[in-house]
């Protein structure tokens, strides 16, 4: 019998590659802040997180955002003394109501002026403002985004982003984290707004100033200067500065009312007659137009008892006299020798129809004299007090609102793709040059008095123009009145002209600015 062959095949074994025990990543600032905590600072910071699972419902992108947001907030009050307790008492997840924890449902049709503004933009440029708060520190960043984050829920009709429907532009409601940033950029630059869920609104930071930049469709500079104000005060509550509900400034955790969204445009009466967006082209600064826009930012810091008294000693108002220096500044500044010299004056309608709405609600008028007439502040001033009165009246508005809303009904049915190249060419052309400069007084800005301890000053900034080679923005706070220029060009005739009528007049600005933006 043959013996079988057997071929025994041994089984080899590879040898095991032995992993090197990975390191554990080190504990986060948080959570080494964690460890730093008693038994029962624990268990009431995990009672607190608990508590923020039934307000924060959103993606779990954004809901981490928000805990990190929060845990920042509680590092700051750590490294800042503040016991636990009280910490978590200034972040009461209350603050959130339930603006983080429903689907987004709201929406808001432009009304007639703000559906030309989109349709307008040329590449690059939108009507941005903005308004700055300095205060006697610099911001904390960490509780400036949080009263943002417990601000906007109060205010439903900035949490939006910009849309395109068929016919118009629309508001959307965008249920997210609303972000601040550093301001490091050249002030008002255009929104992206084009981005899905875009912010229609910027909250910025540098030092000790706050800004807040909008999208002139989203609000006014009454609608802003609002939101800019209860911002603070929810900043200032974060810091521990206790104040009481004033004027201008709301409650954050009311329930935002139907008449803070108003369209308010649609009850206020239009007349038969039409004025406003096309008129003849109005002379310019001479100068070449930037590349980069504004070229350059100036704020006028003034005396605002002096600034009235100068106003007063020529029988006018504050505006009227600003727009007199003005208009010799804005004589200074070119080498045409005819043709007439227009300011645009914005136009606060709720000064005629009483309103809530935070949305915009104004209109404006344009201010004219032939540059031949323009000569000292004494024999201008008084045809220019009388056109403001004429042009700025009810029934002045009534035509400027029949003429947006003549336009807006002849585009009314014309698909968007198409109507939004006529409008650049009607407004957005012929509107832009019609006026030489632009002068925007907000008045002033008042603060509850422990708030007011906290502010150094407030501006109001205007977005570049397309051809106008300056725009000014005016508001007082306390006694202190700061004229911001929005330069275009980098020829300094406009500003040394004003500078040196100031001061003839006693008032002796103190003039600050940005580097210019382009050589």
């Amino acid at each position: 019998m043959k013996k079988l062959d057997r071929k025994v095949k041994h089984k080899t074994t590879k040898a095991k590659k032995i992993k090197p025990k990975q390191k554990l990543a080190p504990p986060t600032p948080f959570e080494q802040y964690q460890q730093s905590l008693t038994q029962a600072e624990l268990d009431e910071l995990a009672l607190f997180w608990d508590d923020m699972k039934s307000h924060v419902l959103m993606t779990n992108e954004e809901n981490h955002k928000i805990y990190a947001d929060f845990e920042n907030a509680l590092l700051y009050y750590a490294s800042a003394g503040l016991p636990l307790t009280m910490a978590l008492e200034r972040l009461c997840v209350k603050n959130l109501g339930g603006f983080y924890a429903r689907p987004p449902m709201l929406w808001y049709a432009l009304d007639d002026a703000a559906k030309i503004y989109p349709l307008s933009m040329r590449h690059g440029q939108m009507s941005v403002f903005r308004l700055s708060v300095y205060f006697r520190h610099d911001v904390v960043p960490e509780l400036l985004q949080m009263a943002l984050t417990f601000t906007i829920k109060r205010f439903p009709s900035f949490a939006t982003t910009v849309k395109k429907g068929f016919f118009w532009h629309y508001l959307d409601t965008a249920k997210r984290k609303y972000t601040i940033e550093p301001d490091i950029g050249i002030p008002c630059s255009p929104l992206q707004i084009s981005r899905s869920g875009s912010q229609s609104f910027r909250v910025l930071y540098y030092q000790n100033r706050m800004s807040v930049e909008c999208f002139h469709i989203l609000t006014d500079g009454t609608g802003g200067m609002i939101f800019l104000k209860t911002l603070t005060a929810e900043y200032l509550r974060l810091l521990g500065v206790e104040h009481s509900i004033a004027e201008g400034i709301l409650n954050t955790n009311e329930m935002p009312k139907k008449s803070e969204t108003v369209n308010e445009f649609l009850r206020a009466e239009k007349a038969e007659e039409i004025s406003g967006f096309l008129d003849k082209p109005a002379l310019q600064m001479s100068g070449r137009i930037s590349k980069t826009k504004p070229a350059r930012v100036l704020h006028f810091k003034m005396d605002a008892g002096k600034l009235k008294e100068a106003a007063q000693k020529n029988n006018t108002t504050i505006t009227a006299y600003m727009l007199a220096l003005i208009f010799i500044a804005n004589k200074s500044a070119t080498d045409e020798l005819k043709g007439t010299i227009n300011i645009q004056v914005p136009v606060n309608m709720r000064k005629f129809y009483p309103s809530d709405t935070l949305r915009n609600f104004s209109m404006y008028c344009i201010i004219k004299l032939p540059i031949d007439d323009i000569d000292d502040t004494s024999s201008i001033i008084e045809e220019i007090s009388n056109q403001l009165t004429q042009k700025a009246s009810l029934d002045s508005m009534r035509e400027m609102l029949n003429s947006t809303g003549q336009m807006v009904k002849l585009m009314r049915y014309v698909p968007l793709t198409i109507k939004a190249p006529v409008a650049r060419a009607v407004y957005g052309f012929l509107g832009d040059i019609t006026f030489s400069n632009t002068l925007s007084n907000l008045g002033v800005a008042n603060m509850p008095p422990k708030m007011a301890q906290q502010i150094d000053c407030i501006e109001v900034l205007l977005g570049s123009a397309t051809t106008s080679r300056a725009s000014c923005g005016l508001v007082t706070f306390e006694n202190t009145a700061i004229l911001s220029i929005t330069k275009m060009t980098s020829d300094p005739s406009f500003e040394e002209t004003l500078f040196d009528l100031l001061t003839a007049d006693g008032i002796e600005p103190t003039v600050e600015g940005s580097e210019r933006y382009e050589n």
